[in-house]
């Protein structure tokens, strides 16, 4: 019997062929013109949380850019962000910040949900989309 093909396509960026094959998970998934981009947390090039919160929230919404554009999608093609929070009310300005810096009307839905840690030690935030791709 032949194996069946998933419903979906898993969409690996360049340099995230390690994080599929050793955590088991796709950084995106595409299915018909719908997006789903796993979490992202705003690492810095050493691999490491930056020490200002700021860099790490700028780091998280380029290599969520990066994702979409694997996927032939962008930014502008978000339309609902799930983010978690570890220390929300001490983040939360710099967060929305560079959420604004990159992501402009028309706005996509948003919750923003507080815990208390995320996979990674020391990162404040993750950030997950859904985008559907115009075509």
């Amino acid at each position: 019997m032949a194996e069946q093909q998933p419903p979906f396509d898993v969409i690996i960026p360049p340099g995230q062929e390690r994080v599929y094959q050793s955590w088991h998970f796709a950084p995106a998934v595409r299915t018909g013109n719908t997006l789903y981009v796993s979490g992202v947390i705003g690492l810095g090039q050493d691999g490491k949380v930056p020490e200002d919160p700021a860099e790490e929230f700028t780091n998280a919404f380029a290599q969520l850019a990066g994702t979409l554009d694997a996927a032939g999608a962008s930014l502008a093609d978000v339309v609902e962000l799930t983010t978690f929070h570890v220390d929300m009310s001490e983040t939360l300005g710099a967060f929305v910040a560079a959420k604004d810096a990159v992501i402009s009307e028309p706005y996509p839905a948003w919750t923003a949900i507080g815990c208390t840690e995320l996979a990674v030690p020391g990162g404040r935030a993750e950030v997950k989309a859904t985008a559907v791709i115009a075509g």
